[in-house]
Formats: C-alpha cells, structure tokens, sequence
C-alpha cells in the first residue's frame, strides 16, 4: 500500500447482522488521480464510503483517509473532504444560498469567488427556498459547495443524479479542472461513460469484494473485443459456421455478424474473417461497459 495515497483500505470487513455487505475489500486512490468506483446495486459502494466518512466503523481490515482513522478521526477527515451524494437531503426553509452559507461554515473555510464561479456555471439561483428545489437543483448546492471548497479529496456518490445533459457537461468540464489542479477524486458512478472519459484508474466491485481494479487501459484490455462483419447471406453464414466452429459464438442481425470475444481469441476471429474474404470489418476497442456489464451478468 502507498502511504501516500489519501484512500487506502486493505481487507475491508463490513456486516449488518448476518448480512456481510463488505468481504476483504481492497481500494486504493492515488494522490491527484480520478478513480472510477463501479458495481452493480447492492455491491458495497455507499457502504464503502460511509466506511471513509466514518459514518460506519469497519468490522475488519485497515481504513485510512488522508492518513487518518475515520473510525477515530472523522472530523478532522471531514474538514480535509469534499462529499457529495446522489441523493441531497438539505434544509427546506434556507434558500440555496443559505445553505451554501452553512455548509462553508460547517467546514470553517470558504472562497467565495470560486462558489460565485460555479453558481454560474450551474445556473444556480441561490436565492429560492431549497422545498422548492427540484433533485437535479439540490444537487448543484452540494457540488457547488464541494467543488469550491479548499479541500485534497472529492468523495462522490452518484454525484450526477438529477442533472440535465448540459449540467452534466459541466460536471465533467469541472472534475477535469479539479484534477488538473492537484485534487484527488473517488467517483461512484452507474454512468459508464461518465467514468470512462474522466477517470484514469477504476475499481469494480461486487457482493463486497473487488472484481477488477487497476489503470483504465489495463482494463480495457481485459474486456471483451466487438467485431462486426458486413457481407451478403452466403458469406455471413459462411463465417457464423465457421466462428462456431472456433468456439466463437456469433450474433446476426440482417447483413451483420457480430461477435465478442476476449483478447486472446482475436486473431482466431480474424482469421475467419480473412479465409471468408471479407471486407467490411470493424474491430470496436474494448469499452468499460463491456467489462462491467460481464462482471453484473455474472452476478446476476
């Protein structure tokens, strides 16, 4: 483990009664990267990080947190971090910017320029009562409070829950600038495409284990590769024999083949290709999608 990562757990144990949600889990998030944390529902994400806020204490293992305890230290962490969750609860009878006001003062450090920057961006209005927030504008308070505040570390549940597309859009732009800028984020998100475009390393978790984990390209590797092939009837039947054959399983829908296979299979699949003279071929770069969705098939 590196000392210096501001995330670090190691055989993390976590159980409710009989019900163990967290079985030797394993995260570790290093300074200034942006970590993508993915599993199906229910695979232990939230918990795991109620674990790094201290608001659950672990049953097993070693939690570090900025190099802290959270099971011990969790206001000194919680000072150091920015939280947010995909579901804001705030109070009803402050306006966005009141609620703005008492979350800088929760923490005891504020750049209001930063905060005025991001209510921008957001399309905040500060101004209304939060009881007449929509979930999408609840969640702006909280990423405007957490993006602006001077904190190391991001902690992000679901933090795009709610968002338009546009809004999202300047979530990602703003994410990227957090990076760019020296911070540190673990992002817990079902928006595959959200992790994939910003996070350079990703966990994958499932029934409270750790199922994949490693650099985004390492990753990609492992997943399965998409081939399409386009030909007329007699060379896709051709080819579809001929995959069988090979162990290949292929999918055909009109004038396409289409196979997935792992990355050790490609050239056998290509070879079927070329013996079938074909010449419309396209070889679709493995995507975080495919790996996750194989690993939630499985558990499924």
């Amino acid at each position: 483990m590196n000392d210096d990562a501001p995330v670090r757990v190691r055989s993390l144990v976590k159980r409710f009664g009989r019900f163990t949600a967290l079985d030797g889990l394993d995260l570790e998030v290093a300074a200034g990267q942006v970590h993508g944390f993915l599993g199906p529902n229910g695979a232990g994400k939230s918990t795991t990080i109620r674990v790094l806020l201290g608001l659950y204490r672990p049953d097993g293992g070693t939690v570090r947190v900025l190099g802290r305890d959270p099971a011990h230290e969790a206001s000194a962490i919680n000072r150091e971090i920015s939280y947010v969750p995909g579901d804001v609860a705030l109070w009803p009878n402050l306006t966005g910017g009141q609620a703005l006001d008492t979350l800088a003062g929760l923490r005891g450090r504020r750049d209001r320029a930063r905060e005025e920057e991001l209510v921008e961006r957001f399309e905040l209005d500060p101004t209304k009562k939060v009881r007449t927030y929509s979930k999408g504008n609840r969640q702006k308070v909280a990423l405007v409070a957490a993006l602006a505040a001077p904190t190391r570390l991001l902690v992000l549940d679901e933090p795009t829950s709610g968002l338009d597309p546009l809004m999202e859009r300047v979530f990602t732009e703003e994410i990227a600038r957090a990076s760019a800028q020296g911070r540190t984020v673990l992002l817990s998100s079902h928006i595959l495409a959200e992790v994939q475009h910003l996070c350079s390393a990703v966990t994958i978790i499932k029934q409270g284990r750790v199922v994949e984990h490693g650099d985004l390209e390492t990753l990609r590797r492992l997943a399965r590769t998409q081939i399409e092939i386009r030909a007329d009837d007699q060379t896709l039947n051709r080819a579809a024999a001929e995959l069988e054959d090979r162990g290949i399983p292929a999918d055909r829908a009109d004038d396409q083949l289409s196979v997935q296979v792992e990355s050790a299979l490609v050239p056998r699949a290509m070879e079927v290709v070329a013996a079938c003279r074909v010449t419309d071929v396209r070889c679709g770069p493995a995507s975080l999608e495919d790996l996750f969705l194989r690993h939630y098939e499985d558990a499924r």
